[in-house]
């Protein structure tokens, strides 16, 4: 058994996902981090440390043209040769505005149905430690909160509405992208390679090529420092997940501080929204004069085009132009 591997199997151990009888599927882009994942997970079961049906799930986000297809084609052969059932997807739509948001949104949308479709309880994403460090510093520079610095869990719930269905990242916490990439080469496994991830017009891009390697002059270890760090915070916030919110009536801010009611919209918002992805500081204030403004009516757009509206004593959140009630309302 090789060390990736081993590695992996006793982090799927230590997240107490089946051993058999379940279906998982995998996101795989092509890349090296999501081939790497799969090929070991179909190495464990060729081994028999797994008894899984093992389904890859590729989306095609039609960004990049005949590249974009050309990713799609490679992890169907990868699937063939392997004999691995494959799940297929593709953008319906060009992205306008918000690309990496909106790309972001309809992958898991993709993953939620495949997942749904099969009655696969579990979907793994192959997220790894540079990814959760590339994630702390750009919910730091961001702005963001406890629960945005304490970047991506390990495990959580793929939707609001319905638990039964989990999402997975497990080599989140020990494996970094020189590792998947030396697994790809001991396995003699070709990868593909985005070439957006070299587009310097991304914020996540920019991280990547100047400032971690910046950081990395103070501390050659700052990829496992950074996310050790989120994983700390995560700890001291009890590993919680937040859980959909209704609506926050004004009177439940009265009588308390100003931090302690930013605290409580950054809550409410996480619930609503399933993650503080994209907010900063100035949303959350935002939001926190409209608490305390004399005027219903009144709202605060957020990124994403989820918008906050102050009327009848209490704040609505509306999804995408969809409001949000609580159960039985």
């Amino acid at each position: 058994m090789r060390d990736f591997e081993r590695k992996l199997i006793t982090e799927w151990r230590r997240l107490e996902l089946p051993m058999t009888d379940a279906a998982v599927v995998i996101a795989v882009s092509g890349g090296a981090d999501s081939i790497s994942l799969l090929l070991a997970a179909d190495e464990l079961r060729k081994q028999r440390k797994l008894d899984l049906r093992l389904i890859a799930a590729h989306f095609n986000h039609s960004l990049r043209g005949d590249e974009s297809d050309a990713d799609e084609e490679f992890v169907r052969r990868i699937c063939s040769e392997r004999n691995t059932e494959l799940a297929l997807g593709r953008a319906k739509s060009k992205h306008t505005s918000d690309i990496e948001q909106s790309a972001r949104n309809d992958r898991y949308d993709f993953l939620r149905t495949t997942a749904e479709n099969l009655k696969a309880s579990f979907v793994c994403t192959a997220h790894t430690r540079n990814d959760q460090a590339e994630t702390f510093l750009l919910n730091l520079i961001r702005g963001s909160g406890v629960n945005g610095l304490a970047g991506m869990p390990a495990a959580r719930s793929l939707t609001r509405s319905d638990t039964s269905i989990q999402l997975i990242r497990p080599l989140l916490n020990w494996a970094h992208r020189g590792d998947t990439e030396q697994y790809c080469q001991e396995i003699d496994c070709k990868y593909r390679v985005d070439k957006m991830n070299d587009d310097g017009s991304f914020a996540r891009v920019r991280i990547r090529q100047i400032l971690v390697p910046l950081l990395k002059d103070f501390n050659p270890k700052i990829i496992d420092r950074l996310a050790d760090t989120a994983g700390l915070l995560r700890d001291e916030m009890g590993g919680n997940q937040v859980e959909p919110h209704g609506d926050l009536f004004i009177s439940e801010l009265s009588g308390i501080s100003e931090a302690e009611a930013r605290r409580a919209v950054r809550s409410w918002l996480a619930g609503n929204r399933g993650s503080l992805r994209q907010l900063g500081l100035k949303h959350i204030e935002a939001v926190c004069r409209l608490v305390n403004s004399r005027k219903s009516g009144k709202k605060v757009e957020l990124p994403g085009g989820d918008t906050v509206v102050k009327e009848q004593g209490r704040l609505a959140f509306i999804k995408n132009n969809v409001e949000k009630r609580p159960p039985g309302a």
